[in-house]
């Protein structure tokens, strides 16, 4: 298995972004993908990544900044009308760094 860590964001850190973080988690399982996942709010962002390494970032909430890490926008994961999308796009992005 493959390990990767993603930063999950949504506008306060806590509930949007441990739902994505979950299905994350489960579906990149399924994928071959060990993921380690941490919320927080787009005002964690700078805080978190000074702190740690992250693969990717998976957004709920927008994230305008460049952060030099890859960025997905996950709210399929939220509505489940694009899940597979934006495992798909994940996949990629991790595949690339």
């Amino acid at each position: 298995m493959k390990t990767c860590k993603i930063l999950c964001v949504c506008g306060s850190g806590t509930v949007s972004s441990s739902m994505v973080a979950g299905k994350l988690k489960e579906q990149l399982a399924e994928k071959g993908w060990d993921a380690n996942c941490v919320e927080t709010s787009p005002n964690g962002i700078d805080t978190e990544i000074a702190g740690a390494h992250y693969d990717l970032i998976a957004c709920v909430s927008p994230v305008y900044q460049d952060y030099g890490i890859p960025k997905v926008n996950a709210v399929g994961m939220l509505t489940g009308l694009a899940e597979a999308k934006v495992i798909e796009e994940c996949i990629k992005a991790l595949e690339n760094k």
